[in-house]
């Protein structure tokens, strides 16, 4: 048996060996995002019904989405279940990229690797749902009733689809932000003091990305920095905290 933080003792297994397995886990998450698709295709109409209510809720009395081209009706509803299989299959996939490369990490990492691996996929979710409870709303509200009065909003359905799936995936990674502050300051490459230091150009930094990933206007652009800066600053607390944790251990160790 090995001591904490010695590389687990295992025979070296061949190339081969290691590219079958890699093989077996990628095929295990292929057909675990197939079945949850094959299983949610048939509420696929529901689906999209759902993501679309944010707008739906805001348009006038009478108003409806359009499909522009032909295959609309059928692709949107299908792309949207696929992506919606895949967002529900994550922490499985995740599992088998667990299994697959903790047998090489030491006792230490892998402590701190599930940890980081649920945060992770619970942030993204997080994510997710803040940019469909709290930013659809306001974004759509605000779309809707700054139009002139003569034009009618009838948005296409594959449109709004690419739309709505860029910003789920903008704020899901923008939650991804804690995790990496804490890994930078846990593995070493920078300090509490020094990101401290740099609040100005992190605070510009959040804004150029919100510029990049959201649509452009301010409203959204501001919807995704503003968090993006708290969780900047929640990643600096979680780190100090890791930080007095490992001096208070390294403290007992000496007076051991």
């Amino acid at each position: 048996m090995s001591n904490t933080g010695d590389r687990p003792e295992q025979p070296q297994a061949p190339l081969i060996e290691h590219l079958i397995e890699l093989r077996s886990r990628l095929l295990r998450s292929v057909v675990a995002i197939l079945v949850i698709f094959l299983g949610l295709y048939a509420f696929a109409n529901d689906i999209y019904l759902f993501v679309a209510q944010p707008l739906m809720a805001l348009l006038p009395e009478g108003s409806q989405m359009i499909a522009t081209e032909v295959a609309s009706p059928f692709l949107a509803p299908f792309k949207l279940t696929l992506v919606a299989a895949v967002f529900i299959a994550v922490p499985y996939v995740l599992h088998q990229a667990w299994a697959f490369v903790a047998p090489g990490l030491y006792d230490n990492e892998k402590a701190l690797a599930i940890p980081i691996l649920t945060s992770s996929v619970l942030l993204f979710y997080a994510g997710a749902a803040f940019a469909y409870y709290v930013v659809f709303p306001l974004l759509f509200s605000f779309f809707t009733q700054t139009g002139p009065e003569n034009v009618a909003v009838m948005t296409d359905i594959n449109a709004y689809l690419n739309f709505v799936l860029k910003l789920f995936f903008a704020f899901g990674v923008a939650f991804e932000i804690p995790i990496a502050t804490f890994l930078l300051i846990a593995s070493g490459i920078t300090t509490v003091e020094s990101l401290s230091k740099k609040r100005p150009y992190i605070i510009l930094g959040c804004f150029v990305v919100g510029m990049l990933l959201t649509p452009p206007d301010i409203i959204s652009q501001s919807l995704l920095a503003v968090p993006m800066y708290l969780l900047y600053e929640v990643g600096l607390l979680f780190g100090r905290l890791a930080r007095r944790k490992k001096a208070r251990r390294e403290a007992e160790e000496e007076d051991a």
